[in-house]
């Protein structure tokens, strides 16, 4: 390992002492407990129920720096993750439960058998992405994290299903007082390490899409993929990193094949972090204070991010790495501060990862101490034997960990019912006049961990003139199920005065802790009131998300809102949610147009892109009252893109002079070409019947042909199928894609379509399995033989999949591959891959980005090419939806609206009015078809292998 000056690394504990190390805490004693996970497994596996998982106490008793002492506290989980102590026993996430084993006599032997606390949390299609990561906050709830593969309903085991509570992928809390669990942060892609900075602010750790995020409560951040639980978002919030922790050119690079390149090495080593602690101890030196760490799973290292304050929330810059690990086992799933200032490091030590395909090494496992300089070895204060006074006095100790321990047995003493009456008047006088704020907050948080807080005492604290106190005052007054009167009177006077942007981030997180609408509204127009705001990646969003469920419940006080908002954001998403609600549709356009009349250009654009985004996939909507003189005046506004938005609309609420100019713009060859795309999707949208021969006529357009494709897949036309199948062979490659995926979309069109290959007009090559599967689905016997006359290698999909896999490893031999043409492989890539998968930094689409993924694995990559749908996770399941029209379309349903759903399809986007939806039905099949390897060639395979299992990208042939 290779550390900074001053610093060195041990070994803690190894195997066979620590085995399978996948969470860890630390008890009042100093003493380490670590959940062992033997039941992970690999992916066909999934968890072995056949095997247990266990909770080890290990402790150093001589004070040399490593484990002397070991027991088993308990041996009978079938799927441990974490492990936290406190309130008279242990607690264990053992999914699907969290569990609750009580010691009260500390003699480390449970008093009985496990409670369940909650159920409800999923342990098989969330794979690796499981909740995981209990930690005491400093509110005095227990923090747990989950995954996005899968959603868990989460409650008390007698809990009815309406009584559960939906987890998704972000950050959920227990309250061991009011036995209530809460969502408090969604998004993300597989959260594990989290960890409160000296202020209390929670910040969470993050692989693949960006690694650090601040937690404020019922934030939405960024997902990998996905929707979120909560409909009409539109926006999620980024993470608050200003960095990579890999060489974005590169995107993510196959590190356990070639290493880490020298410009990904100097970002920090890959996208995938396990683990997170913000150093808060004294040992180390001053410099370290307050920095993030985190391991970078495939950089085998420490990285350290730097965190201050900017606008609502924080910023994150990179610091030099911390520490460099040699060996290639090094795989560190959590580190923790230890209360003598020293770090831990849990190493689950396996050459794997997330996605296990070779066997997992069961009897490895590592714990590594880091140290600065000699470390003071004297025996560790147990601060549950301390009295109330000192344990008072603990609370504003320099080294963190004995703070939160101090504050946690007092929480503990409160909850037995002891009388702490002694000590609450000497922590409100420090929450008042301490010098420091630090040690403010403590008392605060202790105050609030005993129970002892007065509302009309806290409210007064948001009048202090430190912004984190304020903040605090603000959380701790929300922090119940809902707010009360006198906190909402409080809450909305002091917004209006209120200059700090983490104190207002916390008061728009408190508009989703309102039960009135009216309410709701009334405080986020005082905090939309701030300009210097406006901009803000967080604020406005956390404003948007509070609102949102009442918007349509009173549209006249939303209308105020957004003509009085300095947010654009959340006028334009007033705007564009009550015109997607078909019951106030129509009054809300009338009253939206009297905006457009007033107000400045940015207003107007504002609440133009609202209604544009609104109406997406509604074809005809009645204008608004006086909207001819409204748009007369738009086309003369100085913004173009308000022209141009004001045009569109028109041509939706059935202007026909309107529609004539965007017709006579998509048919000007002197018009810019994405104008031209632009007006044609509006008449596609439109479903304007002269439309069809327009399209067909753009067929050979070099610029255009693609759109007009596209365009006639919506667009019915009895010619269509024919021309589209006699114009085949002199379409642009590109095009002929396209034109295969019309095809598909209706009987009569696929009808042509396999007669043309039949006839030899079309091209077998541009017709891709997804295709053959969705013209399967289209209903039409005749239709389901002729693929399967033309394909006979169809009927051999369903043989053995792991004897294909079997076969495919011993055809594609290192030779063969390493012989195989790179180039050649990405052309295949992106005829049949690039249109839902990403590699090498190609556009996105709906499929997972495989340039992290383990493509070097040979096992990994057959299994996830033969059989897609073995692993399937929830957000990839596929709808198949039958239109009236006649038309079919396969896709992943994306934002379902109350006049709107939104499928994702290999292709694109494509939103469809509801009420031309005639069926709906979920396929059990991924997206991704089988048998993508059955209609190449054996050269063909290995020249796709060699470009997927390649470190950078390749030029086409």
């Amino acid at each position: 390992m290779t550390l900074p000056p001053g610093f060195s690394a041990s070994i803690f504990a190894a195997e066979p002492d620590v085995q399978q190390p996948i969470g860890i805490a630390f008890d009042t004693r100093g003493r380490l407990w670590v959940a062992e996970n033997y039941t992970y497994a690999e992916s066909s596996i999934n968890m072995d129920r056949d095997l247990s998982d266990r909770i080890v106490i290990l402790e150093d008793t001589d004070k040399d720096g490593k484990s002397d002492k070991r027991k088993v506290f308990w041996d009978r989980g079938k799927c441990i993750t974490s492990v936290e102590t406190g309130f008279g026993g242990v607690w264990v996430l053992d999914l699907p439960n969290l569990l609750f084993i009580p010691d009260r006599n500390r003699d480390d032997v449970p008093d009985g058998p496990p409670e369940v606390v909650l159920d409800g949390f999923d342990r098989d299609a969330v794979r690796h992405n499981f909740a995981n990561g209990l930690r005491w906050g400093p509110d005095g709830w227990l923090y747990g994290r989950h995954g996005i593969l899968a959603t868990s309903r989460v409650g008390h085991p007698s809990a009815a299903p309406a009584e559960r509570v939906s987890i998704n992928v972000g950050v959920w809390r227990y309250h061991p007082t009011r036995k209530v669990v809460e969502a408090y942060a969604n998004g993300t892609t597989n959260p594990w390490g989290m960890d409160w900075d000296e202020n209390g602010e929670l910040f969470v750790i993050n692989t693949v899409i960006g690694h650090l995020w601040h937690a404020v409560p019922g934030i939405h951040w960024q997902r990998m993929f996905g929707e979120d639980l909560q409909s009409n978002l539109y926006e999620l919030v980024p993470m608050i990193a200003d960095h990579y922790h890999w060489d974005t050119r590169e995107q993510w690079h196959d590190i356990r094949k070639i290493g880490v390149s020298p410009t990904t090495d100097v970002a920090g080593g890959g996208h995938a972090h396990c683990g997170f602690m913000i150093y808060q101890g004294t040992s180390w030196p001053e410099e370290y204070r307050n920095s993030a760490f985190t391991v970078n799973l495939h950089g085998h290292r420490l990285n350290r991010d730097t965190i201050e304050r900017k606008g609502a929330t924080y910023v994150a810059h990179h610091a030099p790495d911390f520490m460099k690990v040699a060996d290639p086992w090094f795989r560190g799933v959590e580190l923790l501060q230890h209360p003598d200032g020293s770090v831990y490091i849990a190493d689950w030590t396996d050459v794997g990862e997330c996605h296990e395909n070779d066997g997992v090494h069961r009897t490895s496992g590592r714990i590594y101490r880091v140290v600065a300089g000699r470390l003071d070895m004297r025996k560790n204060a147990d601060v549950s034997t301390w009295s109330d006074s000192e344990l008072t006095q603990g609370l504003v100790r320099t080294n963190e960990i004995y703070s939160r321990q101090c504050r946690l047995v007092l929480q503990e003493r409160a909850r037995a019912g002891q009388d702490l009456s002694a000590i609450q008047e000497t922590l409100r006088k420090s929450v008042e006049s301490a010098p420091e704020v630090r040690n403010r907050l403590r008392s605060l948080w202790a105050l609030n961990a005993i129970g002892t807080i007065d509302e009309s005492w806290l409210i007064g604290r948001l009048q202090d003139s430190d912004e984190h106190i304020r903040a605090w005052a603000v959380r701790l007054l929300i922090d119940g199920t809902q707010v009360s009167p006198l906190t909402l009177d409080a809450l909305k006077t002091h917004s209006q005065g209120e200059t700090g942007g983490l104190v207002l981030a916390y008061l728009a997180a408190a508009i989703q802790k309102i039960s009135s609408p009216v309410d709701r509204l009334r405080l986020g127009s005082v905090i939309c009131a701030h300009p210097v705001f406006a901009s803000d990646p967080t604020l406005p969003l956390m404003v948007w998300y509070g609102i949102e469920p009442v918007v349509a419940n009173d549209p006249a006080a939303a209308l105020k809102l957004a003509a009085e908002t300095k947010f654009p954001k959340v006028r334009q998403f007033i705007a564009r949610r009550l015109v997607s609600t078909p019951s106030i549709r129509k009054s809300s356009l009338d009253q939206l147009a009297k905006l457009l009349s007033s107000g400045d250009t940015q207003a107007r654009l504002d609440v133009l892109s609202g209604i544009a985004r609104g109406l997406e996939g509604v074809r005809k909507v009645p204008a608004p009252e006086g909207w001819e003189a409204t748009s007369a005046a738009l086309a003369k506004d100085e913004n173009t893109e308000v022209q141009r938005l004001a045009k569109e609309l028109s041509v939706v609420f059935g202007d026909g002079h309107a529609m004539e100019e965007i017709k006579a713009l998509a048919s000007n060859d002197g018009a810019p070409f994405e104008a031209r795309r632009q007006a044609i999707r509006t008449l596609v949208d439109a479903r304007e019947e002269s439309v069809a021969p327009l399209l067909l006529n753009l067929l050979t357009h070099r610029e255009l042909g693609i759109d007009a494709v596209r365009g006639l897949a919506a667009v019915h036309h009895p010619e269509t199928g024919k021309i589209l199948v006699d114009r085949f062979n002199s379409l642009a490659p590109p095009t002929k894609f396209e034109a295969a995926n019309t095809l598909a979309s209706r009987v009569e069109f696929a009808t042509a379509m396999l007669q043309g290959v039949g006839d030899s007009k079309v091209d077998r090559k541009f017709i891709s399995p997804f295709l053959l599967r969705q013209m399967q689905t289209l209903g039409n016997e005749a239709l389901s033989n002729k693929v399967a006359e033309l394909w006979p290698e169809l009927k051999q999909l369903s043989a053995d999949k792991q004897k294909k896999i079997a076969d495919w490893k011993v055809k594609l031999t290192p030779k063969v591959v390493e012989a195989a043409n790179a180039s050649q492989g990405r052309l295949l890539f992106e005829q049949s891959c690039a249109k839902c998968h990403r590699l090498f930094g190609s556009p996105m689409g709906i499929g997972p980005d495989l340039t992290g993924a383990q493509r070097s694995n040979m096992h990994y990559l057959l299994e996830n090419t033969i059989d897609p749908s073995a692993t399937l996770g929830q957000n990839y399941v596929m709808t198949i939806a039958v239109l009236k029209d006649g038309r079919v379309i396969n896709g992943i349903i994306g934002a379902k609206q109350e006049a709107t759903t939104t499928f994702n399809t290999p292709t694109g986007t494509v939103v469809i009015a509801n009420d031309e939806i005639e069926e709906t039905r979920i396929s059990a099949l991924s997206i991704m078809p089988e048998g993508q390897l059955d209609l190449l060639k054996d050269q063909q395979v290995a020249d796709l292998v060699k470009y997927l299992q390649s470190t950078e990208q390749v030029p086409l042939p």
